[in-house]
């Protein structure tokens, strides 16, 4: 392989070909710290030509190749597996915002932008760009559109699918395919960008991206709603959307357990209730009129919630701080869980309408399986994805719980497939999904899932032992 590592020099230069076990170690470890793996190099190149040049050299060579921008994928599906014979190729060098178009509201930029950084590089034009996720400092566009990211703002503006109008991806025999073309009306065949999103980097590299903005809401309506069931919860959020209509940006819910780490380990938050309930929502309206009228939508909606006997308690946040505040308790969920200890997660999808008798049912056989089990249930309850986590009971030991994981996915899966939603609702399959998804989706689908793999990658260097 030296004479395939000097080729790689030659083509990006040799500082960006790394070879030292210590400068490749941050590029091998997943986000969750559960896995590591091994790399022939850590290929770094600075522009969508050399990204080409690299994957001819993969292709003629025979080299496995792993796509990688922030690494920080939940799924291990951006590291390369333990045997040394892949490369890592990272796309932090192509950083570039291309151009904005402001007519045309959109925004060209390499795929390794920092979703952080295009939010600014929108907000300074007044314009938004709405992708908004907890890792948005460190994770990349790129791998945002790998994994069809959804995040907080699905409910009005879609996943990172619907935020994507058109894609340049480096293919898995070193084409490039330029396919930046603004357009939201384009019948010219088969949808090639959207074979790319979702396909966790294993039919190619995304090297560029046209994205949707949207103009900036000029006000904001923030409320933290206390309810006894996830019944209420469900029931809520219908009557939002028939008080609030399309100025329903976020509805996200949070259970007792959630809220309480979050204040046992960040108690710098302020507490928005005296009294505990079973279950909240964070809900947020933006709009565009002059006046601010999303503050009197929400005074209407919960108005009506109470009159319908479907909540205990509300606050409607009257500064930024509160605002602020209420998003700091929902964003903190995951950082306490893992300040707490391990936990079990799971991230599926349900039709709205089944999601509270899911919650029922799975958390029941659940007790009823693993007595003291405790539900760390959370999400965006809008869109009907939850993460439905389970942490051990009190006096048990992390490791001795997390040997119960194949059994508890099991019935949390089951119960997912059940009621017909989905094991992965946007955190992707990688590798820690992919015996699951294979017991989940229908010999037919499978198949046609191969058939498109094995015709876009036929040598299957494209992040092979990832999905399929």
């Amino acid at each position: 392989m030296q004479n395939f590592l000097n080729l790689c020099k030659s083509t990006i230069g040799e500082e960006f070909v790394l070879i030292d076990v210590e400068q490749q170690a941050p590029y091998l470890q997943d986000w969750r710290q559960r896995a590591s793996g091994k790399a022939l190099a850590i290929l770094r190149p600075a522009n969508t030509t050399q990204v080409a040049q690299l994957v001819r050299l993969c292709a003629e060579y025979r080299v496995p190749i792993v796509p990688q921008g922030g690494n920080t994928g939940l799924v291990i599906g951006s590291i390369p597996d333990l045997s040394g014979n892949a490369v890592v190729m990272s796309l932090q060098r192509l950083n570039s915002i291309r151009q904005i178009d402001i007519a045309n509201s959109t925004m060209t930029v390499d795929a390794g932008c920092l979703l952080q950084n295009i939010q600014t590089a929108a907000d300074q034009v007044d314009m938004l760009f709405p992708l908004s996720l907890a890792s948005e400092g460190s994770c990349s566009i790129g791998g945002n559109l790998s994994t069809n990211a959804g995040g907080t703002a699905v409910l009005r503006y879609g996943n990172t699918r619907d935020l994507c109008l058109g894609l340049e991806v480096v293919t898995a025999t070193g084409e490039i395919w330029n396919g930046l073309r603004g357009l939201r009306k384009d019948n010219t065949g088969y949808d090639l960008r959207d074979l790319y999103i979702g396909a966790e980097g294993t039919l190619g590299i995304i090297t560029g991206a046209v994205l949707k903005l949207f103009p900036k809401p000029r006000n904001f309506g923030t409320a933290f709603i206390s309810l006894h069931s996830i019944h209420h919860a469900v029931s809520l959020l219908t009557l939002a959307k028939q008080h609030c209509h399309a100025n329903l940006t976020g509805f996200e819910l949070i259970n007792r357990l959630s809220l309480e780490l979050v204040h046992r380990h960040f108690p710098q938050y302020q507490r928005i209730f005296s009294e505990p309930s079973n279950f909240y929502v964070l809900l947020e309206l933006s709009g565009y009129d002059q006046e601010d009228s999303t503050h009197q939508q929400l005074e209407q909606l919960i108005t009506a919630a109470i009159e319908a006997d479907l909540i205990v308690d509300a606050i409607i946040a009257t500064s930024i701080a509160q605002a602020k505040n209420c998003w700091a308790l929902r964003e903190s969920i995951s950082s306490a869980q893992a300040k707490e200890g391990k936990n079990i997660k799971h991230d599926i999808s349900l039709p709205i309408s089944v999601i509270a008798h899911f919650v029922d049912d799975a958390s029941s056989s659940l007790e009823q399986s693993f007595a003291g089990c405790r539900m760390v249930t959370f999400g965006h309850l809008g869109d009907g994805n939850l993460h439905f986590n389970v942490s051990p009971p009190i006096d048990n030991q992390d490791d001795d719980f997390l040997h119960h994981q194949a059994e508890i996915n099991r019935i949390v899966h089951d119960k997912t497939d059940q009621y017909k939603g989905s094991i992965s609702a946007e955190h992707g399959i990688g590798t820690l999904k992919k015996q699951e998804l294979r017991r989940y989706k229908s010999p037919v689908e499978l198949q046609l899932m191969r058939t498109i793999k094995q015709a876009l990658d036929p040598n299957n260097i494209m992040n092979p032992g990832k999905i399929l």
